[in-house]
């Protein structure tokens, strides 16, 4: 029986573009990605287009210092070949060699990977090459721009026929986290129901709060008021507080909660290593 295609779910709350998504396998596997944005593709994209151009450079230089002598049909030839080993050969051999990767994707920190999260193969890389001779070299980009501004995940042609998109693969690291309740809510936090914010939201207010002092008092109050929006559909009961102060105790307790619950993990796994560790009854030791 073939697999279930991949399903694509909706994004949590506070998800925004180029920010982690949500992709169910056909094993029911739910994955959280990240697609690229159109930005980082133009770049990506902008450096494998020269990159080409290079190898292009590089395999009919010599054919035009040393060709003189050649029969024209020969050279034709010969420029045919250099033109697709350049257009075609190059980014399927890159892209299969790096598994998803090519020059201008390891400056972006994107990958291709298929639409159900997997690694993509050289099918996927060979439609990708055929489709960007239309969309890349015959329209100067124009169609594959076009595409990938009209599609959620910024793909283009090549991608919609492979079953392919960009991954962004770079996270960026987690802001320092503050470690106390504000005073005025310690009574909440030992009663209030905070559930777990999606990664992205969660990695929002903990930049929001690092950064906070170098905000105007107006970028400060706007933008605490739109994430406090963000994270209330996850608080029970909401404190009647100033926005800022909220996501203050709101990544605070959520801290402390998920320390005191890794601790007794911990605990657990220490209290059961001798019995694990331990050999069965009449075992040899050997």
């Amino acid at each position: 029986m073939a697999a279930a295609p991949p399903t694509v779910i909706p994004t949590a709350p506070g998800d925004r573009g180029g920010e982690l998504g949500g992709v169910v396998t056909g094993e029911a596997v739910a994955l959280a990605v990240r697609p690229a944005g159109f930005l980082l593709r133009a770049l990506s994209g902008f450096i494998d287009l020269l990159c080409s151009i290079a190898v292009l450079l590089i395999c009919t230089v010599p054919l035009l210092v040393f060709g003189s002598g050649l029969d024209d049909s020969v050279a034709t030839a010969l420029t045919i070949v250099a033109l697709v080993l350049a257009v075609i050969g190059y980014p399927v051999a890159m892209e299969v060699a790096t598994r998803g990767r090519s020059v201008g994707r390891f400056v972006a920190g994107t990958r291709i990977v298929r639409d159900d999260g997997g690694a993509a193969g050289t099918r996927h890389a060979f439609v990708r090459a055929l489709a960007a001779v239309v969309e890349v070299y015959a329209t100067l980009g124009g169609l594959a721009v076009i595409v990938a501004l009209l599609n959620a995940r910024s793909k283009r042609i090549g991608d919609l026929l492979a079953g392919t998109y960009a991954q962004h693969e770079r996270v960026p690291a987690l802001a320092p986290a503050l470690l106390a309740v504000p005073p005025q809510l310690a009574s909440w936090a030992q009663l209030a129901d905070v559930a777990a914010l999606p990664d992205p939201l969660a990695r929002r207010v903990s930049a929001f709060l690092a950064q906070q002092h170098r905000l105007s008092p107006q970028a400060r109050s706007g933008l605490g008021a739109e994430l406090a929006a963000e994270v209330a559909p996850f608080v029970h009961p909401l404190p009647v507080i100033d926005p800022v102060t909220l996501l203050w105790a709101v990544s605070a307790v959520r801290r402390l909660r998920e320390t005191r619950a890794l601790e007794a993990e911990g605990r657990r796994l220490a209290a059961l290593s001798p019995t694990l560790a331990r050999r069965p009854n009449g075992f040899p030791d050997r």
